[in-house]
C-alpha cells in the first residue's frame, strides 16, 4: 500500500497507545515517520521495530524550543515536512478533575500537554509545511471535547480547546493559500494504556473497568488504537485532500445517545 507514499510525518506521543499504531500504519501505507515521546525507551524500540524509515527523537511538547529543534531536524535530515500528527495526551492524575476540586496546578499540568502542546505542533507545523509546499495536520481530541465530562472538567476543556484551535488553523490556512489542511479525530473509549488509567478510576480494578466502559459502547467493544489510526492515515493522505477543520467523531456509536 502507498497512500502516504512519500511523505515525511511526524508523530508525537508514538511510544504507546495510538502514537504507536499511527506511526506504524503512516509507515505501513509508505511514509518517513519520525516519532517523538518523553518515554525515549519505548520510543526507540517501536522506531526499530517499524524498520528503518523510521527515527525516533524525544521531545516535551510542551517546550517550544523543542518544536523547533525537532522541525529544523526534520527538514535537515529529510528536506520536507508533510504531515503532523499531534497525539501526545495525558489524562490527568485521577478521577479528581471536577470544577470543584480540579486544583490549578493539575488543570495546568493536564492543559500544558493536551492543548498547548497541540498549539505549539500547529504553530510550528505551518512554516515547516509551506516549504514542503503544503501538508496536513491531523490533531488527536476526544469525545470528551463535545460532552460533559464532571470527573475530568480540566480534560474535557483541553480537548474542546483542540476542536476549536483545528478549525482555526484550517481556516487560516485555507484563507492564505497554504495548501495545508487540519482536521481533528475525537476518539471515544480506546484499549490504550492511557484510556485503561481512566477505566481503572471506573471499577474496583481495571478489569471491572473495562467491562463497565465496554457496556457504555452502542456496538459493544471498546475501540483499539488502529480504529484512530486509519482515520489518522486516511485524514493525511490525498484521499481527504478535500477535507479540512472537521471533526471526526470515532466512538463506537457513543456520541449517538
Amino acid at each position: 500500500m502507498a497512500r502516504v507514499n512519500g511523505k515525511v510525518a511526524i508523530v508525537t506521543g508514538a511510544a504507546s497507545g495510538i502514537g504507536q499504531a499511527s506511526a506504524k500504519r503512516l509507515a505501513q501505507e509508505g511514509a518517513t515517520v519520525v516519532l517523538t515521546d518523553i518515554q525515549a525507551e519505548a520510543g526507540e524500540r517501536v522506531a526499530r521495530e517499524i524498520g528503518p524509515q523510521a527515527t525516533f527523537q524525544v521531545q516535551d511538547v510542551t517546550r517550544e524550543d523543542a518544536w523547533q529543534a525537532l522541525f529544523a531536524a526534520t527538514l535537515r535530515r529529510h528536506g520536507r515536512f508533510d504531515i503532523l500528527a499531534n497525539v501526545a495526551g495525558v489524562p490527568g492524575s485521577g478521577d479528581r478533575q471536577d470544577p470543584e476540586r480540579c486544583s490549578l496546578e493539575e488543570w495546568r499540568k493536564i492543559n500544558s500537554v493536551n492543548l498547548e502542546g497541540v498549539f505549539l505542533g500547529c504553530k510550528h507545523a505551518i512554516p515547516a509545511m509551506r516549504q514542503s509546499g503544503g501538508g496536513a495536520i491531523v490533531n488527536v481530541s476526544s469525545l470528551a471535547a463535545m460532552i460533559a465530562t464532571p470527573p475530568m472538567a480540566a480534560y474535557g476543556a483541553g480537548k474542546a480547546g483542540v476542536c476549536q484551535l483545528t478549525k482555526s488553523v484550517a481556516l487560516h490556512c485555507a484563507r492564505r493559500g497554504y495548501r495545508i489542511r487540519c482536521n481533528s479525530i475525537h476518539p471515544g473509549i480506546i484499549d490504550t494504556p492511557m484510556g485503561q488509567t481512566a477505566m481503572s478510576w471506573a471499577g474496583a480494578d481495571l478489569t471491572a473497568g473495562r467491562e463497565r466502559y465496554r457496556k457504555m459502547v452502542p456496538l459493544g467493544v471498546l475501540g483499539e488504537p488502529d480504529d484512530i489510526a486509519w482515520t489518522l492515515v486516511f485524514l493525511a493522505s490525498d484521499e481527504a485532500k478535500f477535507i479540512t477543520g472537521a471533526e471526526f467523531v470515532v466512538d463506537g456509536g457513543m456520541s449517538i445517545y
